[in-house]
């Protein structure tokens, strides 16, 4: 399928690894001018180097100024994007319980601040030309809060509720809003979180991941690629009827339609 986005600009958020990186060599593939970006600027400039339309700039997403900054240098090296990734570092495990206020106030920073801050920039330029795509990618937790991430749980129910109501606002000017919900895809964070789990249970981080993939109805892990291919069709001009959706890439794992 062509899915009708060479030549667009695309910035994708946290892109020098797992599902961001995935994301952005999709978006890269279908001829899209995409801006990697993450703290590591060479990693950032080494994947981008791997297609001749391509950037890499370093970004810490860490803050709303660390957020502007980096669209004011997409700017500057590519003019405005068309296609709007957001992503980023999830929050450290932990149960509700022990959440402080502090903590509270630090996930909101960088799962709701921060992708609003990116938005609020980017949507005057969507808006004028009648075109645009807007991705969150989130966490199956959107839908079926998860066990242990209570600070991602919070974040991210909050960017979900936004951007629906964004969607909701912007589908008549031709800018769609969805969000992806990721289940458990082999990336490095996984991979923490299978750590931490094994630590606190005693386990191997092997025992953790077999049982793990066991409960997953497809029996395994998602693979980065196959996230990134739902998140390219999701900015795909064949996509333009879908907006206010949160697609699950899950292998089946949450057990509501």
């Amino acid at each position: 399928m062509d899915l009708g986005i060479a030549g667009r600009t695309a910035l994708v958020c946290a892109s020098t690894a797992g599902l961001g990186a995935a994301t952005a060599r999709a978006l890269a593939a279908e001829g899209c001018r995409v801006v990697f970006t993450g703290r590591r600027g060479e990693r950032a400039r080494a994947l981008a180097a791997e297609f001749d339309h391509c950037i890499g700039l370093e970004a810490d997403l860490g803050s709303v100024a660390g957020a502007q900054r980096l669209y004011e240098d997409t700017l500057d090296a590519v003019g405005p994007p068309d296609i709007l990734v957001l992503n980023g570092p999830g929050p450290r495990p932990g149960t509700a319980s022990t959440v402080t206020p502090q903590d509270a106030a630090a996930a909101v920073t960088t799962l709701v601040e921060v992708p609003v801050a990116l938005i609020s920039a980017a949507l005057p330029h969507l808006l004028s030309q009648g075109w645009g795509r807007i991705v969150g990618i989130g966490s199956s937790g959107v839908q079926a809060p998860l066990t242990g991430l209570a600070l991602s749980n919070l974040g991210r129910a909050g960017l979900a509720g936004y951007l629906k109501s964004l969607a909701t606002e912007v589908a008549k000017d031709g800018v769609t809003v969805n969000m992806l919900l990721p289940g458990r895809i082999d990336t490095d964070r996984v991979r923490s979180l299978d750590a931490a789990a094994a630590e606190s249970t005693g386990r191997s981080p092997a025992e953790v991941a077999a049982d793990s993939a066991a409960s997953i109805p497809l029996g395994r892990y998602g693979r980065p690629e196959e996230f990134g291919a739902v998140a390219a069709f999701l900015c795909s001009a064949p996509a333009s009827y879908l907006t206010g959706l949160a697609a699950r890439c899950d292998g089946g794992l949450v057990p509501v339609l």
